[in-house]
């Protein structure tokens, strides 16, 4: 059974949930000697309806724009600095577009064996449940997907590398 699980994908959100899906990645990439990849989409989509329904106007989705940016990079800076502080050279991707879309392209595209999420945070109505990219994901794709749930627990797994 060895190598059997050989590129896991992080999928990073900037949430606490994903904090601790990236822990959890890098203690699984390391525990079974595998590739570690991690991915954070600026979602465009969501972006576009709150245009769409004038919410934001185009220079506000503008800035946001930026500002989502900069969380990515900054997410995706503290993700690379976890996995190296554990001796592991992470993939570190930023994508702009539909999460569910982009995440399943990658998987196909890098062969991944097993995406790790954070915990889903609750669906409290029926909109929230239409736009939560995290489940459309998990749904979407192909591969395995675990969902790194216990934070102490996760954290202390990180901890003893």
């Amino acid at each position: 059974m060895d190598g059997f699980i050989k590129r896991i994908l992080v999928y990073i959100d900037g949430s606490e949930q994903s904090f601790s899906a990236s822990q959890y990645g890098v203690y699984m990439a390391r525990a079974l000697g595998a590739e570690l990849y991690g991915i954070y989409v600026v979602n465009t989509r969501a972006l576009n309806d709150l245009v769409k329904s004038h919410i934001f106007i185009q220079e506000e989705e503008a800035e946001y724009h930026r500002d989502l940016e900069s969380d990515a990079d900054r997410y995706l800076k503290l993700f690379q600095e976890m996995a190296e502080a554990k001796g592991l050279t992470p993939v570190c991707m930023k994508k702009s577009g539909a999460v569910h879309q982009l995440v399943k392209e990658l998987i196909d595209e890098k062969g991944i064996d097993m995406l790790i999420m954070g915990e889903l945070s609750r669906i409290r109505s029926r909109r929230d449940e239409t736009y939560n990219e995290a489940e459309r994901t998990m749904r979407y794709v192909a591969c395995p997907v675990l969902i790194a749930k216990d934070e102490d627990r996760v954290q202390d797994l990180y901890d003893r590398l």
